[in-house]
């Protein structure tokens, strides 16, 4: 799998699925690295792992519909078949979406459909996990499609929610479990165990 990979922030899946690919732990690479914040950890988590690193914003690009052009054309052009969201806060483009199709893959810390759609991310999730006194939570893997946290659920991860649990506690928690999630997870695509176009196609999960 040759894996592109858009990050707004920190970068901590990032850096996960950049050790498994050198360490061989799953039989992809990592072939680009693009962020829409020029001050993102992700760009100098890349840069060090010597992987192309590119800002790519409005603020690079008109608008946009020019941004979307120009990074469906840096993807194929580094022979991306596989895009992954990690941390990316922003929303995707009809052309990526469109090229891409059903290889597009987003992570949200929660059990989909829950605590989803625009502005809910992060910290905000957690809040509302805990405000709500859920006994549970977790991780989604999903494909990506027009609508924000919407498309069909590649994976699932349940994770307990503890009385003691705070929002720092509950997404330490979440985190480190989802950075193992991802591995588990693309393991399972790049060996056929999960075909991505037979979920695309129909409301399918496996829970992990």
């Amino acid at each position: 799998m040759n894996l592109g990979i858009l990050a707004s922030h920190e970068g901590t899946n990032l850096q996960v699925i950049l050790d498994a690919c050198n360490q061989k732990a799953i039989n992809a690479s990592v072939n680009v690295v693009i962020s829409n914040n020029s001050d993102s950890r992700a760009l100098k988590r890349a840069k060090e792992a010597n992987v192309l690193a590119l800002h790519m914003s409005t603020i690079t690009h008109l608008n946009e519909h020019k941004l979307d052009i120009a990074i469906t054309e840096i993807m194929k052009s580094n022979q991306v078949n596989l895009i992954l969201l990690a941390g990316y806060m922003k929303k995707i483009g009809p052309l990526l979406l469109s090229r891409y199709k059903n290889r597009i893959i987003n992570s949200h810390p929660s059990l989909l459909p829950l605590y989803s759609g625009k502005g809910m991310f992060g910290d905000l999730v957690h809040q509302s996990v805990l405000e709500n006194k859920e006994e549970v939570s977790g991780i989604t893997l999903h494909l990506v499609d027009q609508d924000y946290d919407h498309g069909h659920k590649i994976a699932q991860k349940k994770v307990k929610v503890l009385p003691t649990d705070n929002i720092i506690s509950l997404k330490k928690r979440i985190q480190f479990i989802e950075h193992q999630f991802w591995i588990e997870t693309l393991k399972k695509i790049s060996q056929k165990e999960i075909d991505l176009d037979v979920i695309g196609t129909k409301e399918e999960s496996f829970q992990l």
